[in-house]
């Protein structure tokens, strides 16, 4: 068989002297260092195929880019997938936290042995006491709703527990929210035959008082405050000579200097109530100061008869005043002043169970895949009262809208961020 030779230069590229051949008279090259002849193509007319890169730089460059085009694409499936089904499981997630009951609440034990046969169910009341949960809430300070509080302490039964026990840290509330908390612990013992107990961890003030008064027996950590029996109503604000008010995201802004007058169009007597442009009436403080001498009356005698205490000694001797954890037992607004565990350790003994096989349980919070769905991380009859700053406008019940009767001790402020 043959093999098949190059096609003559002369043939393919005219008569012109080779490339290589010095034209007549010009100086003599050194001949070119020597090139293998590249590969015959014969497929390719007029000769070779033009230079292409090395074969190393084009494969490398190729699978590069397949590869990064292929982790794009795989990416890009994934993020929509995802974004799909974090849509989806938000939505389960939210739709899960809305439906939350009593009945689906989740303990965790907090003391004792998780394998202790006897069990006290614990329920912390912390933060601002408010009735529900229906205001908006952020992630500043942490609240406790009244009516879900109540309906976890009215779902437990004789068999749940040996036992109930208020953990107490707040300054009180709304007066609604602390009274149903106080009503369910009263049916709580009426139904089951169980005592109810109360440990103050850091505050147990005003709305606190009302909440926890009722309870069978009372313990105050050491460097706890308790007390201030009394109701305020607000908050309210007098503007006067008001030239500029500012509207902005994160609240009103006054400037006062004169000049600028507000008022309303009404009917009926005292609609505008709490108008910060105009002075309150006589009539108008009389009338709203009467409506909280009754809530008063009603907070004082529930304390009197829970905890013993002449209304007589409440009005004029511990009046609306905090007391250290030593001097409210001498003034028998708790029982003793007692640490952790040595106060669930008698609160066990008190219930008539052994300390070294009881467990205390309470609610746990969600986890952090939960909270990634979209759950907030609180246990159930908690949430956060919302607080002004970072562009978010506070919007809880107790900081805005119209004046509320409280049972709170304490600067608001610091609650609705002011």
């Amino acid at each position: 068989m043959s093999i098949p030779q190059p096609p003559d230069d002369a043939a393919t590229r005219g008569a012109q002297p080779p490339p290589d051949r010095p034209p007549e008279g010009a100086a003599e090259q050194p001949p070119p260092p020597f090139q293998p002849a590249p590969p015959f193509f014969p497929h390719v007319v007029g000769g070779y195929p033009p230079a292409a890169p090395p074969a190393g730089l084009k494969r490398g460059f190729g699978q590069g880019m397949g590869v990064a085009l292929g982790i794009g694409a795989v990416l890009c499936a994934l993020s929509l997938i995802s974004a799909i089904a974090m849509v989806a499981l938000v939505g389960v997630a939210r739709i899960g936290r809305a439906n939350t009951s009593a009945e689906t609440s989740v303990t965790k034990t907090l003391w004792g042995s998780s394998s202790a046969k006897n069990t006290l169910r614990a329920i912390s009341v912390s933060g601002t006491i408010q009735a529900s949960g229906g205001s908006s809430s952020g992630m500043f300070s942490s609240a406790t709703y009244g009516y879900d509080v109540a309906k976890l302490i009215d779902s437990l039964t004789a068999d749940s527990a040996a036992g109930l026990v208020l953990l107490m840290d707040t300054p009180g509330g709304s007066i609604n929210g602390s009274r149903a908390i106080a009503d369910a612990v009263d049916r709580y013992e009426q139904r089951t035959g169980k005592k109810s107990f109360a440990f103050v961890e850091g505050m147990s003030a005003s709305g606190g008082m009302y909440a926890m008064a009722g309870v069978n027996r009372i313990y105050a950590d050491q460097g706890t405050m308790v007390g201030s029996i009394g109701v305020i109503m607000g908050p309210f604000a007098r503007y006067r000579d008001v030239t500029a008010v500012d509207g902005g995201l994160l609240g009103n802004g006054v400037t006062a200097s004169g000049g600028i007058d507000q008022f309303y169009l009404t009917q009926g007597e005292a609609k505008d109530f709490g108008n910060a442009f105009r002075d309150m009436t006589q009539k108008e403080r009389d009338v709203y100061t009467a409506g909280l001498s009754r809530e008063y009356d009603a907070f004082v005698n529930w304390v009197s008869t829970s905890r013993g205490i002449a209304p007589e000694t409440i009005r004029n001797d511990l009046g609306a005043y905090m007391f250290d954890a030593q001097t409210a037992k001498d003034k028998h607004l708790v029982d003793d002043v007692l640490g952790r565990e040595e106060a669930f350790r008698q609160i066990a003994r008190d219930a008539g169970v052994d300390p070294d096989q009881t467990k205390l349980v309470t609610d746990a919070e969600p986890g952090f895949l939960s909270s990634l769905m979209g759950s907030r991380k609180q246990a159930f009859g908690h949430g956060e009262a919302l607080q002004a700053g970072e562009g978010v406008k506070a919007s809880s019940s107790l900081c805005t809208g119209a004046p509320a009767v409280l049972a709170w001790t304490g600067d608001m402020n610091a609650m609705c961020g002011r």
